[in-house]
């Protein structure tokens, strides 16, 4: 689909569908949406690609080389985990944990990255991952081909970018999600990526009237840029088990000031 084809598209669809907000700031949003159109279908192309390499290395029972490749599949994934979301089967069976499931580690029913990365980690091993990796790869075909023909909503678009440092904050600080790799932190870098992408492409409809916000709100992103940064180990980042309690406070207090300011960019566009 070409940038003319979903403008047009975001155009119509904005002008028909958005009863929040007013129709000056739906036309302002018009070319954001358009543009975020095209960053998520660049970043599913993305995802199907590397998880096609990933679930290759799980089937070939190359375990080193599946652990290397888990991560940086993820991140694509993580950049876009609100417009995901929307889709809540397909999130549940890419991105689900095993406390979701009543035997945990050992129910049959749980699938995904997760699934994996406990056979990748936990055991050592690809033994019986085969079916899984199937799945996780036919699941995220299926994501790209289900958001292709999505209209993004523009209050889910522009209240994304909270969600996703929300998300930091709930399930990464505490190193709960990717539990037996420790990858954490390249899922931060991914949330934290995507909360940027919206609010750069928002950014000049926020400043108009508000600019002082909207540098508290860039100098947060740099602070959380920079701390990250510290963590940086060859391509990707450091086991996440290896952070202190200090460093993690000192992560959280940033997150969670970024995400409390990013929960009033709907209310500034008139999408709340």
């Amino acid at each position: 689909m070409t940038r003319h084809t979903l403008f047009a598209a975001a155009s119509f669809l904005l002008m028909a569908g958005s009863s929040l907000a007013a129709p000056g700031t739906v036309l302002d949003l018009v070319e954001p949406i358009a543009d975020y159109k095209i960053y998520v279908s660049e970043k599913l192309d993305k995802l199907v690609e590397d998880t096609e390499a990933f679930t290759a290395a799980v089937k070939a029972g190359d375990v080193d080389k599946a652990k290397s490749l888990f991560a940086p599949t993820r991140l694509s994934y993580e950049a876009i985990e609100p417009i995901a979301e929307l889709f809540s089967d397909l999130d549940a069976s890419i991105d689900s944990r095993a406390d979701d499931y009543e035997k945990q580690e050992q129910d049959p029913a749980f699938p995904g990255f997760h699934r994996i990365e406990y056979g990748l980690w936990e055991k050592g091993s690809t033994k019986d991952l085969d079916p899984v990796a199937d799945q996780l790869l036919a699941d995220v075909k299926a994501l790209r081909e289900r958001i292709t023909d999505l209209a993004l909503p523009p209050e889910k678009v522009v209240g994304g970018a909270a969600v996703l440092m929300e998300e930091v904050a709930a399930t990464k600080i505490s190193g709960e999600e990717d539990r037996y790799s420790h990858t954490d932190l390249w899922d931060f870098k991914g949330n934290f990526d995507g909360a940027d992408k919206i609010f750069q492409l928002v950014r000049p409809l926020v400043e108009k009237q508000d600019p002082a916000f909207v540098q508290k709100v860039a100098g947060n992103f740099a602070t959380i840029e920079t701390t990250l940064a510290k963590y940086k180990e060859g391509d990707g980042y450091q086991s996440y088990d290896k952070l202190t309690d200090d460093d993690r406070n000192v992560l959280s207090a940033a997150v969670n000031t970024l995400a409390e300011d990013l929960s009033t960019l709907r209310g500034k566009l008139g999408l709340d």
